[in-house]
């Protein structure tokens, strides 16, 4: 995210509304204009079309075309493919690998956003931002993440069915949004399917436990996405910064 330090922000804290947008990459200054002129942004839930409006770019909230401009703030949310073998912690009195080896050379104080089991691989969020990190860990706080498993045997469409319908481990039922196989290879004991799950919860190890009760035994599993964010063609233990986009869509569904 923008610290503001390439921003035109005057004495005041102040900035006109389609310099903040421009300079935020929305679009040029011509486009940006058109889009308030169009009444397209709205700025704390009021449409705003007059030209030259100031607004104050750190707590003002600004949608263009429904979607949320993030503050400007020295907040930082990253994305990392964590490798498998990383403990989800960013320190570990055992010596093992951590999420700090990855961002050594950053200067802010980060914090994960959840965790992600040590033999799971795939997408964390980090951020130095505590409230968005603390919000988005509370069990209340249910945004989509979406995992693909390796799993023993084949998967059939009843036990696709199971799985929609919901199943009860023993802290209590799982609702899986969503769930298709994606691919079966081998024969025999070396049968294998590969399964993609939406699920909307973070149980400790939730996933394996689920896959494991349906007679499924996971032998390698990757979280692929939590809500807008996809790990996409990110190379494993490699970080990028979240878009405004999914920043924006995050902040809104954490309510800040």
């Amino acid at each position: 995210m923008t610290d503001g330090a390439h921003l035109d922000i005057g004495e005041d804290g102040l900035i006109r509304l389609q310099k903040l947008l421009a300079q935020s990459g929305i679009a040029s200054r011509r486009k940006c204009e058109e889009l308030m002129l169009e009444g397209a942004v709205e700025v704390d839930g009021e449409v705003v079309t007059r030209l030259g409006t100031k607004v104050d770019p750190r707590v003002a909230v600004v949608r263009v075309k429904g979607k949320r401009l993030p503050p400007v703030s020295a907040n930082v949310y990253l994305v990392l493919n964590k490798p498998r073998g990383v403990v989800s912690t960013m320190s570990d009195p055992e010596g093992r690998p951590t999420l700090s080896d990855f961002v050594e050379d950053r200067p802010e104080r980060l914090f994960h956003v959840g965790r992600l089991d040590t033999d799971t691989d795939g997408l964390i969020l980090l951020t130095n931002d505590g409230d968005f990190a603390q919000k988005m860990a509370h069990p209340s706080y249910e945004t989509s993440k979406t995992y693909v498993a390796e799993v023993d045997g084949l998967f059939t469409k009843a036990t696709l069915a199971l799985l929609k319908d919901g199943v009860t481990l023993e802290d209590g039922p799982v609702t899986v949004s969503s769930a298709k196989v994606l691919s079966k290879h081998g024969a025999g004991p070396k049968e294998r399917s590969i399964v993609e799950l939406v699920i909307h919860e973070g149980r400790n190890r939730i996933v394996r436990r689920l896959l494991d009760q349906l007679g499924h035994p996971v032998r390698r599993l990757t979280r692929t996405q939590i809500g807008p964010v996809k790990l996409g063609n990110l190379k494993q233990g490699t970080l990028r910064e979240l878009t405004t986009d999914e920043v924006g869509t995050l902040l809104d569904a954490a309510g800040l």
